[in-house]
């Protein structure tokens, strides 16, 4: 990885902890994780809305050094949205990183490249960082069609932000075929991805912007498959499901992320 990306580790929780599971969870990995780690890698934790407001305060009162993060938000600031969340609230709540257009999101609730680009816009309004998720099925990457759908993911995703925007941005690549399927594209399929993925951004902005653009990889991510991805060129950390809900796990990840990225 060159200098000057730090990598990213973020735990995406899903539907999964109450508030006393998820301070539990919280409580144990900084336990688990030395200081120093966080010299040289990022941690994002991304738990259920009833759980940030836990969460927060825990991570001040206590001075630790993990990012915390949400799963999704409106785009809209406040108004009719039954069951929404504004990125107003988020921000409120010292909220760092917010993914959005997340597979499942897509997939399950119908969210469009048009809602995806609406929220990282609102997004960034409210001085938080878009973790934009892209990728494939399986029957699209098998008819070679990974690149085309990946990239215009990415094109519809930045469209409207402004170059400083973007190269604030993370950008995470989350082959749908790999999620939760115990299932992982290769370091090399990864790099492939994530490499096309910054010479789009570069091509639509300019090779600084690219440079500064973090590129996660998301699927099925393990302690065993995490230093083989993080010595990819072009990957600058990971986008962990499952294995997050495992302070043990997911404490050695961000380890192994650490130590790949000195």
């Amino acid at each position: 990885m060159p200098d000057g990306r730090v990598p990213l580790i973020s735990g995406n929780w899903k539907m999964n902890l109450d508030h006393f599971e998820a301070l539990r969870n919280l409580q144990k990995l900084a336990w688990l994780l030395p200081k120093d780690v966080y010299e040289r890698v990022d941690v994002s934790l991304h738990p259920p809305f009833t759980d940030i407001r836990t969460l927060q305060t825990s991570i001040e009162a206590d001075r630790m050094d993990v990012l915390l993060g949400a799963q999704h938000c409106h785009h809209e600031v406040s108004g009719a949205y039954t069951g929404e969340v504004s990125p107003a609230f988020l921000a409120k709540l010292d909220v760092k990183l917010v993914i959005c257009g997340h597979s499942e999101r897509r997939e399950l609730f119908g969210e469009n490249d048009e809602i995806v680009n609406a929220k990282v816009k609102a997004i960034l309004a409210h001085k938080m960082t878009p973790i934009l998720c892209v990728g494939e099925t399986l029957a699209e990457r098998e008819a070679g069609e990974t690149e085309a759908k990946v990239l215009g993911q990415v094109a519809a995703g930045i469209a409207g932000a402004k170059k400083d925007q973007v190269a604030s941005m993370v950008i995470a690549y989350e082959p749908i075929w790999a999620i939760g399927t115990g299932k992982t594209a290769t370091a090399q399929d990864a790099q492939d991805v994530c490499g096309a993925i910054r010479r789009a951004v570069a091509a639509s902005t300019d090779a600084s912007t690219a440079g500064s653009i973090r590129i996660q990889y998301g699927g099925s991510v393990k302690a065993g498959t995490t230093a083989e991805l993080m010595a990819q060129p072009d990957v600058d950390g990971a986008l962990v499901g499952g294995a997050s809900l495992d302070p043990d796990e997911f404490a050695q990840i961000v380890k192994i992320a650490a130590g790949a990225s000195s």
